[in-house]
């Protein structure tokens, strides 16, 4: 059975930064693209960024962009969230989840299956 276990939220001041851990288990990823959802309270799941099983592509949502970067260590079957210059709107849960497309991890609909989630709270 597939897990995929999420760690490294917490409370940061805005300005402050983060780093997000996924660590999958149940089988290898190597082939398999990874992603980052988060979901704020009363709001749909939504995507953060997503990278190759290969890790040389990545994608990010516009609100992200150039704030956060997604990488994996693949020996490790684990994917990392680095959080810069964080803002209150980043607060959320956040989630990973894994599939050999890398389009279908643009769009948390396509997944039925999810973890536990990191809690990410940004005070201003």
């Amino acid at each position: 059975q597939v897990q995929l276990v999420e760690s490294g939220g917490g409370l940061v001041q805005a300005g402050g930064s983060l780093r997000l851990s996924c660590a999958a288990s149940g089988r290898t990823f190597s082939n398999y693209a990874m992603g980052w959802f988060r979901q704020a309270p009363g709001e749909a799941r939504e995507f953060v960024a997503v990278i190759s099983w290969s890790g040389d592509n990545t994608f990010y949502a516009d609100s992200v962009k150039g704030r956060f970067t997604i990488s994996r260590e693949s020996a490790k079957n684990t994917v990392y969230l680095q959080m810069n210059s964080l803002k209150p709107e980043d607060t959320a849960v956040y989630y990973c989840n894994a599939d050999r497309e890398s389009w279908r991890l643009t769009e948390p609909a396509h997944f039925s299956s999810w973890g536990q989630g990191t809690q990410v709270t940004v005070a201003s």
